[in-house]
């Protein structure tokens, strides 16, 4: 009896995390194509602030850890910082 209803749980925060993690992923995705394509856009800054946003959320809902969500926004910023001084380096 309990392996039943345990399952029925599992199926159900199996469902609500995949489309938590989908968005994370779609928004992290559109922020690393924006970065690559033109880091010094106003856009650009605007994604990556959505993609911690939403890794942000993603930990208040238990979907991931803290410190994962710690971790991909460092890449990100720090894909996002090295663009900018490549883009402006070789503006100059």
């Amino acid at each position: 009896m309990p392996a039943a209803k345990s399952h029925r749980v599992h199926l159900r925060r199996t469902a609500r995390n995949r489309s938590v993690k989908s968005y994370i992923r779609s928004r992290t995705g559109v922020a690393r194509r924006a970065i690559d394509a033109d880091p010094d856009a106003d856009a650009t800054d605007g994604s990556v602030r959505e993609a911690a946003r939403a890794l942000d959320i993603a930990v208040r809902k238990g979907v991931i850890h803290r410190n994962q969500a710690a971790r991909k926004k460092s890449r990100l910023m720090l894909r996002h910082n090295k663009a900018r001084a490549n883009a402006s380096a070789s503006s100059d």
